[in-house]
């Protein structure tokens, strides 16, 4: 393993993707992966999961996703997409390797790992965000005595059959899984404290997606700015459901915030029959539910936090001036770091798709890898 060029950290989509592209491009790669196999955190998903983007724009570098796939894949499909792209690539990840520590030293990056140290010119960081769940704190959920879980954790409707069941959040996760619920004919409530975005995932019959990727040249307010009738049109009213639109566009909210918008796939629907009720913010939890900030007490059996991730590599990355913001995250993904050799993909939302985002985030990282570590033989 020391005689690679470049060391790839995560065997996911990023990971698989960086790797092929070393290799297309002449550079030896090292993947080290602590799970046993490709994909482990899409194997954890939930058993409903689609992909939000459209599979001609979901393929990584060097192979497209399947013909005979829909045009929303399924988990199952992408973990099986996944598996091919190693095979065909030939990719070996070393599995059952966690690296615990990164650093420098002098013209080497040194990985720490729970087996050996591993060392190369470059480093690329793909673990993705799965690692960080975040989980809110709110007075009283200790003393919930009911099921409380991170929706990283949730598999399906099985343990929350005639139960009541509050899903918190209004990102995908929290209204796919709140559909999935709903679907299900159980009791489903949605916690949504601040204001929303949502957009169709198909406009005019089109990919929301082909729509974001043709105006991306364009400044972000001119796109939002443009896109706001037709979304309003495409979505209809959501004030009287007692959610709040935002003022922020939906490009700005992803760039400047870092969320994504909700694209939609019946959970509205479900929220116009009363199907899906939906409150506000949560303001504190009893022992068998939770009061929301409006004063009102409702009882609840389970509790899924569908809060998002954020990702902190502190830890992995100690004494990293210039890489990482205060929280940890890193300050870019797919470009050259403020550490000459190390980079990292796929850890930054993309308003034109991850999956998209990820493969032309590889290409950049492999050109750049391969000019750094010809001018390191030099």
């Amino acid at each position: 393993m020391n005689n690679s060029d470049v060391i790839i950290i995560g065997a996911g989509p990023a990971g698989l993707a960086c790797a092929a592209s070393m290799g297309a491009r002449g550079l030896n790669a090292t993947v080290l992966e602590k799970e046993n196999t490709v994909g482990s955190v899409w194997r954890r998903h939930y058993d409903r999961l689609h992909l939000h983007t459209d599979r001609g724009h979901s393929g990584l570098p060097g192979m497209a996703m399947p013909r005979t796939y829909p045009t929303y894949p399924s988990r199952e499909q992408v973990v099986e997409y996944l598996e091919g792209y190693a095979a065909h690539f030939r990719l070996q990840p070393v599995f059952n390797t966690t690296v615990l520590k990164i650093a420098r030293n002098g013209s080497q990056w040194i990985a720490d790992t729970n087996k050996e140290a591993v060392s190369a010119p470059v480093v690329v960081i793909a673990t993705g965000w799965a690692d960080f769940p975040y989980r809110p704190f709110w007075p009283g959920s200790d003393t919930f005595q009911g099921n409380l879980i991170h929706s990283s954790e949730y598999r399906n409707t099985s343990p929350y059959l005639d139960k009541r069941v509050l899903v918190v959040g209004f990102g995908n996760s929290g209204g796919e899984i709140a559909l999935d619920l709903a679907n299900a004919r159980i009791d489903t409530t949605l916690a949504v404290r601040g204001t929303v975005q949502i957009l169709p995932r198909d406009l005019l019959g089109i990919p929301i997606l082909t729509w974001a990727i043709a105006q991306k040249s364009l400044p972000t307010g001119i796109v939002d700015f443009i896109n706001a009738p037709v979304i309003r049109l495409a979505v209809g009213p959501i004030e009287r459901f007692g959610l709040k639109r935002a003022a922020k566009g939906p490009r700005r909210m992803i760039e400047e915030d870092g969320r994504v918008p909700l694209l939609d796939i019946g959970t509205l629907a479900k929220i116009r029959d009363g199907s899906i009720k939906v409150r506000g913010g949560i303001d504190h939890f009893t022992p068998d539910g939770v009061v929301f900030s409006d004063h009102a007490a409702q009882k609840f059996d389970a509790v899924i936090l569908a809060t998002g991730f954020r990702p902190d590599l502190r830890e992995l990355l100690p004494n990293m001036n210039g890489v990482l913001s205060q929280e940890g995250k890193p300050l870019v993904s797919g470009q050259a770091t403020n550490e000459p050799g190390l980079y990292f993909c796929g850890l930054i939302a993309s308003p034109t798709g991850q999956l998209r985002e990820i493969g032309l985030e590889a290409k950049r990282i492999s050109d750049l890898a391969r000019q750094y570590v010809k001018s390191q033989k030099k």
